[in-house]
């Protein structure tokens, strides 16, 4: 309860924060959309010489396209530590955080929330739907129920990622760029793993598992049979790399001895 009432709290300070410049709000949220609008682009473009592409046509890249922005969504509203390393270890803010009586990792989520990045779940069900009725696609009773676990699977898929990046700073404090480029990688799990080679679909599944975020978890409601056994992992995968890199932040945190002088 003593974290909820805490998220609470500052869920309201930030929008009331937000709401005093409405405009730079508006602006962030259009150029949000039309980095969207840019990578939706690029897929018809693909798709303009090509119906299929190994096996999936458009609109079900589209579909998949569509879901993944949805956990990618709630990853960006809560888990901005792509600067982690020179804001917290750098310049020893994480030294402020360690005097207050609550989990690190917890005060970090709460202080880097950008809220407004869940209008990006908008525009994902808007993808999918359009998608969705072009394939002709069904609901069944169940499948809101799996969307909600898919969906929160992939969120921790990439937050345990990029939390385990993150404690790299633990270890090596100096400034690191492997943030950026982790972030372009994770943009391969919009798309159907099976168009790789064995070693990076692999990599993408077991090792960096961003497929879990988009193709996995959208072949689902695709009607993708062989690859439901992956869909149904997307929860386990999404806990497990989460757990584990809870783990490693609070080992990181114990050996970390604070900025010096």
């Amino acid at each position: 309860m003593f974290y909820l009432q805490m998220l609470a709290q500052y869920i309201g300070q930030y929008l009331k924060t937000r709401l005093q410049y409405r405009s730079d709000l508006v602006v962030e949220l259009v150029s949000d959309l039309l980095f969207q609008a840019v990578n939706l682009i690029f897929i018809i473009v693909v798709f303009g010489h090509t119906d299929f592409l190994n096996g999936w046509s458009r609109d079900e890249i589209i579909f998949i396209y569509g879901f993944f922005l949805v956990p990618f969504a709630l990853f960006s509203s809560f888990f901005n530590i792509w600067d982690f390393n020179e804001r917290y270890i750098v310049k020893g803010e994480l030294d402020r955080i360690l005097t207050r009586p609550i989990h690190s990792l917890f005060q970090i989520v709460l202080e880097r929330m950008e809220l407004e990045s869940l209008f990006g779940a908008i525009t994902g069900f808007v993808v999918m739907a359009y998608a969705g009725a072009r394939l002709g696609l069904s609901l069944n009773w169940y499948d809101p129920i799996l969307f909600l676990v898919f969906v929160i699977g992939g969120a921790l898929v990439y937050a345990g990622v990029f939390i385990l990046i993150a404690c790299i700073s633990f270890w090596a404090d100096a400034r690191t760029s492997i943030m950026p480029m982790m972030y372009n990688i994770g943009n391969y799990g919009r798309y159907p793993v099976d168009i790789y080679n064995t070693v990076i679909r692999f990599v993408l599944t077991w090792i960096l598992p961003f497929a879990f975020v988009g193709v996995y978890p959208a072949a689902f409601f695709l009607r993708r049979e062989e690859w439901y056994v992956y869909s149904f992992l997307t929860p386990v995968i999404g806990v497990v790399f989460f757990a584990i890199s809870v783990y490693v932040w609070n080992e990181g945190v114990k050996r970390y001895r604070g900025a010096g002088n």
